[in-house]
């Protein structure tokens, strides 16, 4: 069974350092992973996905 760690946006925001609407707006052009609904109100992001991202930054500087 894998196992899955779900980032709330304060997370993300944390691990990133990109601000609420940067990750928006990204999401939006498909440059950012996208969000899972969790609840009425409540997204997550992957964090696998959000460290490959990173990864990706790391990898083209």
């Amino acid at each position: 069974m894998t196992s899955y760690r779900l980032l709330r946006l304060a997370q993300v925001i944390d691990k990133t350092g990109l601000k609420r609407s940067q990750i928006y707006a990204y999401m939006k052009t498909g440059d950012f992973p996208k969000s899972i609904k969790i609840g009425a109100s409540s997204v997550a992001w992957l964090e696998s996905e959000i460290d490959e991202w990173i990864d990706q930054k790391l990898n083209k500087r």
